[in-house]
Parts: C-alpha cells; sequence; structure tokens
C-alpha cells in the first residue's frame, strides 16, 4: 500500500460497510477501485467470480480489468466481473430470458433502429418532422430511465393536463413501441437496465440468485447514474451493503441523459452508516489551475465540500483572452499553438481545443488547416455506422432473431433481389394481420393468395437459404458458416458495383472481414466468460451490437496530432495545454441551460474543463460573433466574473502594456532562433 496516499488507503480498507469515495478530479480513483478488488481477492478471500466491478465506458472497464490482471497474480482474477452498467444488464437478460419471455437470440436496438421503429408507428397518424420524433425518442428514454411504465407515462400525462393530448399521445406511442419491441423480440438500450430492474422488483428468487453471485459491488462514476441505474445497485447489494461507490457530484455534466447527481446524497439517506472518504490530492494539474477551479465550483451548492490540491508547484497563470471576432479568436488559437510548439519545443499531441457545441470547432479547423497544424475531432463517425456493416450486421441479427423486422427490411434486398416495394409492402400488410415477423410470413400458406407467384418464390428462396446459414452456424464453425454466407451473396462484388473507386471498394471489404473477425474474437470471449463455457453466436453478436453502441465516444488516436473535442467528450482525459473558446454567455453557460435555469450543470462543464490542463490552461472569448449572417456584440461568460483575480492574466479587456508586448515578442525570436542552433 505504499504507493497509496493515507486518504487512498483508507478507502481501499475499509470493508466494514457502504463507503461513498468522494474522489476529485485527477485524485487517482481508479487506483483506488483496482487495489481494493485486489484486496478483496487476496486479503478478504472473497473469490474474483463474486466481485463486480461497474464504469460507463468499455475503454475504463478494460483498463480497470487490466489494472487488477497487474495486482493478482495468476488464476486468482478468474471470473471478476469489470464491465459497463449495459454490458451487466445484457448478462442479466441473456442468463435470465426464459423468465422474461424471449426467446434466444434477442435483438438489441440501437438509436438508429428505435427511431425506424418509433418513425413507422407514428406516420400511420400522418406527417412527421424531425423535432417531433427527437421529442418523442427523448421521453421515452428519459421515462424508461425513471422506470415509469407506458400506463403510469399515460397516467401522468392525464393527471398533469387533462387537455394536453399530446402528452397522453406520446404515452400511447410508447405503449406501442413497447409491445413491437416485444413482437420483434428485441430490447433497446434503456432496457437494459430497466428489464433487470424489473425482473429482480417481480422475482425475489432470481434477485437473490444474483445477490450470492455478487457478494461485493463497486461502481465507478457514481455521479452519472440515473434512476434506474440507482435502483439496479440497490437491488444487488440487498440489505448487506457489501458497496463501494466512487464518484465526484462537481464533474456530473450528463442531466441531459438521466444522470442525478444527486444519487450521492441519496446514499446518506438510505444507508446511515455509509462511510464517507474524500480524496483531495490532485496528481494532474499545477496547484493555480486547481486553485482557480476550486474558485469557480465553489459557486455551485453542495452536499459535501471538498478542496483540490497539488503538490506540482504554482504554475503559470491562467490566460483569459479576448479577440475581436471568433475568425480572430480561431486565428489566435492556432497561432498560440504553432509558437508555442515551436518554442517549448512540444508535440501537437499535448494541445487540446475545447468547445461548448460542435458547431464551433469548423472555424477552428479551418485556421488549423490554413498553418498546416495537423489536428483530430473526437466522437468521429463509428465504426458500426458504416453502411457495409450495418449490412453484414443485419444478416447476423436476423440469423439468431427472425422476429427482427428492422434487419429483414435491410437486408431482403442488399445485394438485390428483384423483390420490389409492393411485395414487401403486401408481405407487411399480411404479416401484421396475422399478428407475425416478416420472416416468419413468408412460408405461411396464406401468403400466396397476397403475392404472385414469381415474388412469393423469391421470398421462398431467401427464407429456405437463410435458414441454411443458421442451421450452419448452430451445427458447424459458425464464423466460417458467416464467411460462406458472405460468398453466397457476393456481397465483395456487390460493394464494387457500389463504390465510387476500387481503392473505396477494398477499404469496405477490409472492413466487413475486420467485423467477421471481431464476431470470432467476441464468440471466444463469451465461451471464456460463461460460466457453462457455451459458445452462443447469438451472445457473440448481442455483445458486438452493445460494444458499438458504448464505444462511439471511445476511439484513441495516438498519432501527433492536436486534439479538437466538446467539453463533454474531454470528461476523464488530460493534456499538458488546453484551451477552452467561447467563454460568452449563450455559449458557456449555453443559451438552452441558462433558459432553463440550469446554471449549475454549466458551470460544473466549466469546471471539468480547466481540470483537463496539466501544466497551462487558456480561456479564449470573441469581442463580436457572427449570428444569422450577422456580427454582434456577445457578453462575457459570468464563469469569467468567477475566477480569483490574482491567478488570472486577462488580454484584450483594456489597455495593453507595450512592455509585455516587447517582451513577449523576444521570447518568441528567441524561441525561433534556438530551433537553428
Amino acid at each position: 500500500m505504499t504507493e497509496l496516499n493515507a486518504r487512498q488507503k483508507e478507502a481501499v480498507l475499509y470493508i466494514d460497510g457502504p463507503c461513498l469515495v468522494l474522489a476529485g478530479a485527477g485524485s487517482g480513483k481508479t487506483s483506488v477501485i483496482t487495489r481494493k478488488i485486489a484486496y478483496l481477492i487476496q486479503k478478504c478471500d472473497i473469490p474474483a467470480r463474486h466481485i463486480a466491478a461497474l464504469t460507463f465506458t468499455n475503454k475504463a472497464a478494460r483498463e480497470m480489468k487490466e489494472r487488477v490482471g497487474n495486482l493478482v497474480q495468476g488464476s486468482a482474477a478468474k471470473g471478476l466481473t469489470v464491465s459497463t452498467f449495459h454490458n451487466l444488464g445484457l448478462n442479466i437478460i441473456r442468463r435470465e430470458y426464459k423468465s422474461l419471455g424471449f426467446k434466444p437470440g434477442f435483438s438489441i436496438f440501437d438509436a438508429e433502429d428505435a427511431r425506424s421503429l418509433l418513425k413507422e408507428l407514428m406516420m400511420k397518424d400522418g406527417d412527421l418532422d424531425k423535432d417531433h420524433l427527437n421529442l418523442v425518442q427523448n421521453q421515452i428514454s428519459n421515462w424508461k430511465n425513471d422506470l415509469i411504465t407506458p400506463k403510469k407515462a399515460l397516467e401522468l400525462a392525464q393527471t398533469a393536463d387533462p387537455q394536453n393530448q399530446a402528452g397522453q399521445t406520446i404515452a400511447l406511442v410508447y405503449q406501442q413501441y413497447n409491445q413491437a419491441l416485444r413482437a420483434y423480440n428485441a430490447v433497446d438500450f434503456d432496457d437494459l437496465i430497466l428489464i433487470p430492474v424489473d425482473l429482480f422488483q417481480q422475482h425475489s428468487e432470481i434477485l437473490t440468485r444474483w445477490q450470492r453471485k455478487i457478494r461485493y459491488l463497486l461502481v465507478d462514476e457514481y455521479q452519472d447514474t440515473n434512476s434506474s441505474q440507482y435502483l439496479l445497485v440497490q437491488l444487488l447489494v440487498g440489505n448487506r451493503a457489501t458497496l463501494t461507490v466512487v464518484g465526484d457530484d462537481d464533474q456530473s455534466i450528463y442531466a441531459w441523459r438521466g444522470a442525478r447527481p444527486e444519487n450521492l446524497i441519496q446514499l446518506k439517506q438510505d444507508y446511515p452508516q455509509l462511510k464517507v472518504i474524500k480524496l483531495e490530492q490532485n496528481y494532474r494539474s499545477t496547484s493555480r489551475i486547481l486553485r482557480v477551479a476550486n474558485h469557480l465550483i465553489a459557486n455551485n451548492p453542495h452536499e459535501f465540500d471538498k478542496a483540490l490540491w497539488s503538490e506540482m508547484g504554482l504554475g503559470d497563470h491562467i490566460r483569459v483572452v479576448r479577440c475581436a471576432n471568433e475568425d480572430a479568436e480561431a486565428e489566435r488559437v492556432a497561432t498560440e499553438i504553432l509558437t508555442q510548439r515551436m518554442r517549448k519545443q512540444n508535440k501537437f499531441r499535448d494541445y487540446a481545443v475545447l468547445y461548448r457545441g460542435n458547431h464551433q470547432s469548423r472555424l477552428l479547423e479551418m485556421k488549423l488547416q490554413q498553418h498546416q497544424i495537423p489536428y483530430k475531432i473526437s466522437g468521429g463517425s463509428s465504426f458500426f455506422a458504416k453502411t457495409e456493416i450495418k449490412d453484414v450486421m443485419g444478416y447476423l441479427r436476423l440469423l439468431v432473431n427472425a422476429d427482427d423486422d428492422n434487419a429483414f427490411l435491410r437486408v431482403i434486398n442488399t445485394p438485390r433481389r428483384h423483390i420490389g416495394t409492393s411485395t414487401l409492402e403486401a408481405l407487411g400488410s399480411y404479416a401484421s394481420q396475422r399478428e407475425i415477423s416478416l420472416f416468419s410470413a413468408i412460408e405461411e400458406v396464406g401468403l400466396g393468395s397476397h403475392i404472385a407467384e414469381k415474388n412469393l418464390d423469391r421470398l421462398l428462396r431467401f427464407s429456405h437459404w437463410l435458414k441454411q446459414v443458421a442451421r450452419n452456424c448452430a451445427n458447424n464453425d459458425p464464423v466460417a458458416a458467416v464467411r460462406e454466407m458472405i460468398d453466397d451473396i457476393d456481397y465483395v462484388g456487390w460493394l464494387h458495383q457500389n463504390s465510387p473507386s476500387s481503392k473505396a471498394a477494398e477499404k469496405r471489404i477490409d472492413n466487413v472481414f475486420y467485423l467477421v473477425d471481431s464476431l470470432q474474437k467476441s464468440l471466444n470471449k463469451t465461451t471464456d466468460d460463461d460460466e457453462e463455457g457455451e459458445a452462443r453466436i447469438e451472445d457473440a453478436i448481442a455483445k458486438l451490437v452493445l460494444r458499438d453502441l458504448l464505444e462511439r465516444q471511445e476511439e484513441e488516436d495516438l498519432s501527433d496530432q492536436v486534439q479538437l473535442m466538446t467539453l463533454h467528450a474531454s470528461k476523464g482525459l488530460e493534456f499538458p495545454h488546453v484551451f477552452i473558446v467561447g467563454m460568452e454567455e449563450d455559449l458557456l453557460p449555453h443559451r438552452n441551460s441558462i433558459d432553463a435555469n440550469n446554471i449549475e450543470e454549466e458551470r460544473r462543464l466549466t469546471y471539468v474543463g480547466i481540470t483537463r490542463a496539466q501544466r497551462t490552461l487558456t480561456m479564449t472569448l470573441a469581442g463580436k460573433r457572427k449570428q444569422f449572417g450577422e456580427y454582434s456584440e456577445t457578453t462575457p461568460s459570468r464563469f469569467l466574473d468567477e475566477l480569483p483575480a490574482d491567478d488570472i492574466e486577462r488580454e484584450g479587456f483594456g489597455a495593453v502594456s507595450q512592455e509585455k508586448n516587447v517582451a513577449k515578442g523576444e521570447e518568441t525570436l528567441a524561441g525561433l532562433l534556438n530551433l537553428f542552433d
């Protein structure tokens, strides 16, 4: 335990009851979680298979499991569960699918699948605009996260305003949506938490079995849990309260997706014996950066007080630079990065530019390109969002769940099988009348009276072929069967025909076979993780889908590039030199948050941005910003007034010091001359 400080050591050793580790930014929380897991296994004699650690990203789970593996040698760590909340939910559903009324091989609908289903349900009532569809999808997600059933949602809508038909209509769509998911033998992302919670509440014997399996539970980033995740944790630990949660109320920035920082406070009420341990020593940033961060966040109300401190030295002043307009702001950031890099011999990857909204990156990109500065924008398109991957995943989903109508419609004419729209409409109409899936309807005798014989023959050929592929998967090597399936449909030829160039086609083909290799790895991993040792392709496919849903923002790039990202995307990261741009009212804090009186979360978001910086921090703002084609005056962010004046150097707010300009010019010139020594 010599590597841990006193508070970290206390958090690792405390096992006498529920424990909240209030871990400030950069305070070594992952070390505490991994060392505590090792302590439970090695000193407390709790077998690894009875310990579970939950977090929010696959990247964090992988890092945690790897570090535990380095601490616990040999087979002692075998069976340890380190996963995301949603991965645990998936494992619960696939183990208990019979009790839940699912068939094997249920599908997981991503946001696009869910959106398509909602659109189909809502189009019956007439035209549908994008904003209304977003509203309905978000509302249903919020209801699920708050454990509100369709019936309860309808009651709430009727009680709130009996005359308001809009709320009641959304509740009815929610009911139809859930019914459709069941008909498709499918769940959506929110169901991966909601369904296990409901299962445990309805079936005490199943809950008892899982409580016996998970004897000690650790949860990371607890401030990001929503209502359903909080209840899942509470159910799993039961009366034993063998629980350690790690969180920071000052870094709760996901209220828009259901996170409840008040869950930290709720812990004190639900567990009066809760032990609170504060980690306040920061191992990332200079003292001045932390002083500025502490000063800012002190303006938020706190149930738990803490103040970060560091032994990294005082460090440079935090710079606040006001530029004439947004063009000048982007130009200033680009030239500062260029001159600092030359002067201090830094790498481009040492710099991060953070902003509140994605639209702010466009001008920055232009300026970086003009100055030939390499950069990367975090949060690019997902591997699984590529057309060729969605095509092959459609086949895989249909193989293990014939009731997945979304997958059926994606693949039925990819590649082309000359099955026309009118044939599919007739098939859909017949399937709806019979209340069965599209695939199941193909081989019903009654379909022949609705579809021409040659068109029916094409559907039947597809059905017989896919069933044979499914048999090959079940009886032989499933991955070899998938490769054979891709050959059968000549998907490689299809990609060559439908790509702009042979080079683009080859890249897409590589993606497809990378997916097949990933399926093999997922299949192997499923065998390793499953206590029964069964290698089931439906579980491997489900894990691939879930991995995509969780990893779309987790791509890592270690090449020498400036990192551009939103403040939300920066959480959990750190950089030697950070720029936060757009420090203006209506941008940070954002206009929507001002209107919703949610300034506290915007302040936490700014705090997260500040605490990403290790050595230097520069905040910029534009005096004028273009809106609707015209420049208008801006107002500096209120957060700038909340920073300690002694730690801030302001530029562009008034008279400029000639001495400072000369000194800065001489420093830059000296740096450039050093390059030629």
